[in-house]
């Protein structure tokens, strides 16, 4: 190397599942044959309809130019129909809806439009990490709220509001909440939105897990009347339609938050593929009974994972929603170190966990499973696990 890494990096870690698919690669390259529940990257394939507007599309001439930033009008127009049919959300296509490749390119684009260097931005703990590692990489100030299961995972605003908090302009929400599978919580919410315009902070609300295994009407934070003054909503189809490889999300709300945004996108990248663009649209006609048939497999899986979980000694709520189950021992000595107890797992039983610890502070202690893995290796990996506790 003739010149050193930028000093950025100096103060964000590596992702810990880079290191840890390395170590699963390399077990796997020794024929264990890791059965792994980390990374919740959905296993199910997307519609047919789908996959056949992509190719379609593909073997069209004059499809692999350019596209707009934007995106074309059609698959705004899909996305705000999506919104107003599941959300009962009100969208204008041409101003109020930024197509995204992932929503966690939307993540980059609102820090860089909004944060300058020194500016605090309020990052959920436990919760998902890039919020915290792209605050950091572009000179922003993390300061991490703290999430609690006796709260049922939702901030404690009046011990946030005993803070300095003149220097926050953004704070991440994620509800239904990744790790740990907390639904939204309307009264809630409606109460940080009042916090939010109290202490001029921009919402920034990540939805990508309402159609999983949600019973309830799945919610956006631009259904409460004023939010659009002080929120925006990110979402994508790599959950709820099995496209997580396919990079393509949604930035929605009010054009005075969205349009900065573009000004950063539009200096990055050169639109999304056509292709992508039309079986996007296509995806959002999936029907109610696609995305039961979706939630009816993640359900059996869940159940099978309960069972795992119960012989470890986790115990779980089972009225978490999302793709994940989120578990803490009953005897916390027992199990010991998280950590080392998902290593040992791992080395000794060739079945992968994700430790709660890599989501935060307030994620030690807890266990993470993701429910992306078919069921007839979850039982395997119960067998694992059966002969793992008989040594």
């Amino acid at each position: 190397m003739i010149i050193p890494a930028a000093n950025r990096l100096n103060v964000v870690k590596e992702y810990y599942f880079v290191r840890k698919l390395e170590e699963i690669a390399k077990l796997n390259k020794e024929g264990k044959n890791v059965i792994s529940f980390g990374i919740g990257s959905p296993d199910l394939a997307p519609s047919e309809a789908t996959v056949d507007a992509l190719v379609a599309t593909s073997r069209l001439s004059n499809a692999h130019g350019y596209q707009p930033y934007r995106g074309i009008p059609e698959l705004r127009d899909s996305i705000a129909s999506f919104y107003k049919n599941t959300y009962g959300v009100e969208l204008d296509s041409n101003t109020e809806v930024l197509p995204l490749m992932g929503s966690k390119e939307g993540i980059l684009h609102v820090s860089m439009a909004f944060l300058n260097p020194g500016d605090e931005v309020l990052v959920p703990d436990p919760g998902y990490p890039t919020y915290t590692s792209l605050t950091t990489l572009i000179g922003g100030v993390v300061r991490k709220y703290a999430l609690s299961e006796k709260n049922n995972w939702h901030p404690d605003l009046e011990e946030l509001k005993k803070q300095d908090l003149s220097k926050v302009k953004l704070m991440w929400l994620n509800y239904p909440h990744m790790p740990t599978g907390a639904e939204a919580d309307r009264a809630q919410i409606e109460k940080i939105i009042a916090f939010a315009k109290e202490y001029k902070i921009l919402l920034c609300f990540d939805n990508p897990y309402s159609l999983v295994l949600n019973q309830n009407k799945p919610f956006s934070i631009l259904s409460i009347p004023g939010a659009t003054e002080v929120a925006v909503e990110f979402n994508s189809l790599s959950k709820s339609h099995n496209m997580a490889g396919w990079r393509i999300g949604m930035m929605v709300g009010s054009p005075i938050y969205l349009n900065p945004a573009l000004t950063v996108k539009s200096n990055i990248d050169s639109g999304m593929y056509l292709g992508l663009q039309k079986a996007a649209i296509e995806a959002f006609k999936n029907t109610e009974a696609w995305h039961a048939e979706r939630n009816k497999i993640y359900a059996d899986r869940r159940e099978k994972i309960f069972g795992i979980l119960d012989k470890l000694g986790f115990e779980y709520s089972r009225k978490q929603v999302g793709l994940f189950v989120w578990c803490k021992p009953k005897d916390a000595a027992a199990i010991g170190d998280i950590p080392a107890y998902v290593d040992r797992l791992l080395n000794e039983a060739y079945v992968f966990f994700t430790p709660g610890a890599i989501f935060g502070e307030k994620g030690e202690g807890y266990l993470r499973a993701s429910l992306c893995v078919p069921i007839e290796k979850i039982t395997e990996a119960e067998a694992r696990i059966d002969a793992w506790l008989k040594k």
